[in-house]
């Protein structure tokens, strides 16, 4: 009786066990696709704010066409990417585009001193900021989960359930994790 006893006690352990860990990584999973929602949040921001930024330019920079048209083209395909390695390289090819508009933008101080463009400017360093918090969050998050699908027992329940690890949202070009220099004492 006493053995039957620690029989049910010990699968009602496992079982329990078992589904603290199955709902951890429930959890888990979850969080990586929110924190992946706040980033991509802040991508629409940003892809929305890029054109009032192109347009204001426009006026200004008539011997730009290149450098305008080469973030155009940066933002569609930023818009365009899927997964999350696309979406990084996108965005890498659009910071860097910005990174060059930017550093245009110093040779038109007409343009530096325009209202619309400054606050424009102010909202995109603002979502800029705020990409980057969303991107240190989801990079956490997916730290969390794959070392959770990853590490013993957790990796047991993860296999029978397909838990696959998550890709991480890395910046692969250099000049992207360069902070573009803008310079505001003219």
């Amino acid at each position: 009786m006493i053995v039957l006893i620690l029989f049910v006690v010990l699968i009602a352990i496992i079982v329990l066990s078992f589904i603290g860990i199955y709902n951890s990584l429930i959890q888990l999973r979850n969080r990586v696709k929110n924190a992946w929602a706040q980033i991509d949040v802040q991508l629409k921001r940003r892809h929305d704010l890029i054109p009032n930024l192109v347009e204001t330019a426009k006026g200004y920079m008539k011997h730009e066409r290149g450098t305008l048209e080469q973030i155009t083209k940066a933002r569609s395909e930023a818009m365009g990417a899927q997964s999350v390695g696309e979406k990084a390289k996108a965005e890498g090819n659009l910071s860097g585009a910005m990174s060059k508009f930017f550093l245009v933008v110093e040779n038109y101080p007409d343009l530096k001193a325009n209202q619309n463009f400054l606050a424009v400017q102010e909202e995109l360093t603002s979502t800029e900021n705020k990409i980057a918090f969303a991107r240190q969050n989801y990079n956490d998050q997916v730290l969390f989960f794959n070392n959770k699908i990853q590490m013993f027992p957790s990796n047991i329940i993860a296999g029978m359930f397909t838990f696959k690890s998550e890709e991480f949202f890395e910046l692969e070009d250099q000049a992207a994790r360069e902070v573009p220099k803008v310079d505001f004492s003219n």
